[in-house]
């Protein structure tokens, strides 16, 4: 009888066991994290913050602005040929985080696309490209080093802004994006267009009615 017993009681540990086991295998299964490729393109909203959809959408709908403005028609009577654009400092003065490097380079690929202005390096990246050619005077062929005092000067400078207004309510939210750009005459300081771009977003567990 003892044997007996014995005999089940190792069958229900052994049952107990491979079931702990299963229970385990299933759960790192399926906690397992999952990876797609995605077109860059693609529009992904997870938490609704600013992203690269935005960043891209308002660089090219605030830039396109931009560019149909007379002033670039005036520019072309005054002094002839393309205005030359520097894309200066962007604020981020919202709430979160916002790469604005990344859409300083979406405006900047906004402009060059578009053909109709020059556009030249910041300030940070001409410290580089400086002591490149200062790097060259030194160490390469003479017939390959490039000039001092031929660069390119800007006619114009673009700086902005980025501000958000956020509305909450229990698990909703409003969050409110406003992009305010000035492009600037850098010889007179003249203010010759200022473009605004906004983006709203509800953020819900449920439907968002009109």
């Amino acid at each position: 009888m003892y044997k007996i017993l014995a005999a089940k009681s190792a069958v229900y540990r052994f049952t107990i066991y491979v079931l702990l086991i299963g229970i385990i295998v299933f759960s790192g299964c399926s906690a397992s994290k999952q990876v797609t490729r995605v077109d860059t393109d693609t529009t992904i909203d997870l938490s609704g913050r600013w992203n690269d959809t935005d960043s891209r959408m308002v660089a090219e709908g605030i830039i396109g602005d931009c560019l149909n403005h007379p002033w670039i028609n005036d520019h072309g009577i005054s002094a002839g040929g393309k205005p030359v654009v520097i894309v200066g400092g962007i604020r981020n003065k919202s709430m979160e985080h916002i790469a604005v490097a990344t859409f300083i380079s979406d405006i900047e690929r906004a402009f060059i696309n578009s053909g109709k202005v020059r556009t030249v390096s910041s300030s940070s990246e001409r410290g580089e490209i400086r002591e490149e050619r200062a790097d060259q005077g030194e160490f390469s062929a003479l017939e390959t080093v490039k000039q001092m005092g031929r660069e390119l000067g800007a006619d114009y400078m673009m700086t902005g802004e980025i501000n958000t207004i956020e509305d909450r309510e229990g698990g909703d939210q409003v969050v409110f994006y406003q992009t305010d750009l000035t492009l600037t005459n850098i010889e007179t300081n003249e203010k010759i267009w200022i473009g605004q771009k906004k983006i709203k977003k509800f953020i819900g567990r449920g439907k968002f009615k009109m």
